[in-house]
């Protein structure tokens, strides 16, 4: 197969720049607007045309040594003007299969800004408070990514608005929840949150720095996709993130799904733990040889053990509740929210898992060892003779109903979020043409996981032809005027209704008519799912 994802292949150049202290510059005179000062110091970045770039800023210590599975820690001030000029490491991570480069480094807690050059900011940008400011989460599934290969120029320019992209601890790293780190100091936090907490240091920085940069820290909001959604839902719902944004955008990943619970994170952290010989001591001293393990050892150990990551609810105020017991019973930061998935979301999966075409007799065996009682009336619904590859039958079941990507599940999240009586803006992208995250020989990818991300972050995976373009522009319109206003609505584009039935839902694709409202909750069977 051919891989077409994000393009990473920099970070093998960046790996070695992730320890590099900030340093005076030492070129001839900059433009003065290259200059920010931050309130740690001054900054100089890169201008552009119609925007500015400053990259690898760093909001908190480096997460190594003692500070290894503790809350992030301020960073400390710097000495003369910080080159930031160049992105510096990604999290610790292990390759993914859709391409990028294996990384074991530590110090990676940094972020980005892009902000539109001061001649070129669009009228809606004008007024004494600044900018709208976006605060992008990436995905990977809380185990690979990246913040910087994220190009947020046309957001920006076109949207008028300031864009943060960021760094959090990944894999073990950021999510490990071993009952031995919940000492002392930590006691307060329940383990296995920690990239949840370097978000929110993320925001802080924000909320102290944004208008440095033209932005206005009274209007941020925060978007994300698939792992980043995950994690933009779990901000939601947090006590500790309270005040820190007032919009968000969850791309990928409905806001009902669960996240981890403490028991089943607590026993992977322990299996972890005597997987690399640290579970012979008491719980400090475990906790002690687990900060001494080689990030090496535990990457892979994580990674052989299939182990997940992500948000662990329960413990205390960082995620006490899980994400839908919290909105269903309004104990959630309230606030306007956009929300939705892909036409297509599970045909990249079905793709990884089943490279090469399967029969219609093994499609109808997976069902069946999928759906036990239920796998005749799934079959059907979804007949094999219905669709041109049995690989691409099993996605559309996937897709429909039963995971945290399905339109079903994003359907529950649409009502919930309704009855918690907030403003919910709903969609659902629906262009088969779009770039791939992977091109499988002989396979549809359609509008697979993460398919919109090009549309709002030019080049991403891959180039859009004309139609596509105006499809993008319209993105970017309805995502940055959400930004803006808390409602989407962009020029020459239809009205895009607030959700309160099933038919609210916009569904974006390119062409005449690409743009329309939609019922999902028909068109994926969710009544038939939710009789069974």
């Amino acid at each position: 197969m051919r891989l077409t994802g994000i393009p990473l292949l920099a970070s093998a150049l960046l790996v070695a720049l992730g320890a590099v202290a900030p340093a005076a510059a030492q070129h001839r005179p900059p433009d003065p607007s290259a200059i920010v000062h931050t309130d740690l110091g001054p900054v100089r970045g890169q201008v552009n045309a119609d925007h500015r770039l400053f990259q690898g800023i760093p909001f908190a210590q480096p997460p190594a040594g003692d500070l290894r599975w503790r809350p992030p820690q301020p960073a400390r001030p710097w000495a003369g003007t910080y080159d930031a000029t160049f992105p510096r490491s990604q999290c610790a991570q292990i390759a993914p299969p859709y391409g990028g480069e294996t990384t074991y480094v530590e110090d990676c807690l940094y972020l980005n800004v892009t902000a539109p050059n001061r001649a070129h900011r669009p009228p809606e940008g004008k007024g004494r408070h600044g900018l709208p400011v976006m605060v992008w989460v990436h995905g990977g599934s809380n185990l690979t990514g990246n913040g910087s290969v994220y190009n947020a120029a046309k957001l920006a320019e076109d949207g008028g608005v300031v864009v943060v992209t960021v760094n959090y601890r990944l894999g073990p790293l950021g999510w490990l929840a071993h009952p031995g780190l919940e000492t002392g100091a930590d006691r307060r936090h329940q383990a296995g949150n920690y990239g949840l907490l370097d978000q929110q240091a993320a925001l802080r920085w924000v909320r102290r720095n944004a208008a440095a940069f033209g932005g206005d820290p009274r209007n941020v909001t925060l978007f994300g996709e698939s792992a980043g959604a995950a994690d933009s839902c779990a901000n939601l719902v947090s006590p500790a993130a309270a005040g820190l944004f007032h919009k968000v955008i969850p791309q990928s990943f409905s806001c009902a799904a669960p996240a981890r619970t403490e028991d089943a994170a607590e026993a992977d952290a322990v299996t972890l733990a005597g997987a690399v010989g640290c579970a012979k001591g008491s719980p400090a001293e475990n906790a002690a040889c687990l900060r001494a393990v080689p990030v090496k050892t535990l990457l892979e150990t994580f990674d052989g053990e299939g182990m997940n990551a992500g948000p662990v609810a329960g413990g205390d105020r960082v995620l006490p509740l899980q994400p839908a017991e919290a909105i269903e019973r309004g104990r959630f930061n309230r606030m306007p929210i956009m929300h939705g998935n892909t036409l297509d979301e599970m045909r990249l999966f079905v793709s990884l898992i089943y490279p090469r075409p399967i029969t219609v007799d093994q499609y109808e065996s997976i069902v069946r060892s999928t759906y036990g009682a239920d796998a005749d009336a799934v079959l059907a619904h979804y007949p094999a003779a219905d669709y041109p590859d049995p690989r691409i039958a099993l996605a559309t079941i996937q897709t429909d109903f039963g995971g945290a990507l399905s339109t079903c599940g994003h359907q529950d999240a649409f009502r919930s979020l309704k009855r918690a009586g907030v403003p919910v803006y709903a969609y659902q992208f629906a262009d088969r043409a779009a770039p791939p995250l992977i091109d499988v020989p002989g396979f549809d990818e359609g509008a697979e996981h993460a398919t919109e991300l090009t549309f709002l972050f030019p080049g991403l995976l891959g180039e859009l032809n004309t139609g596509q373009q105006r499809l993008s522009d319209a993105m970017v319109g309805y995502w940055t005027s959400f930004a803006h206003t808390g409602r989407p609505k962009a020029r020459h584009t239809p009205h895009w209704p607030r959700f309160r039935s099933p038919d609210d839902v916009l569904s974006l694709a390119p062409g005449p008519g690409g743009i329309h409202r939609t019922d999902i909750s028909e068109s994926s069977n969710c009544s038939f799912w939710n009789s069974l």
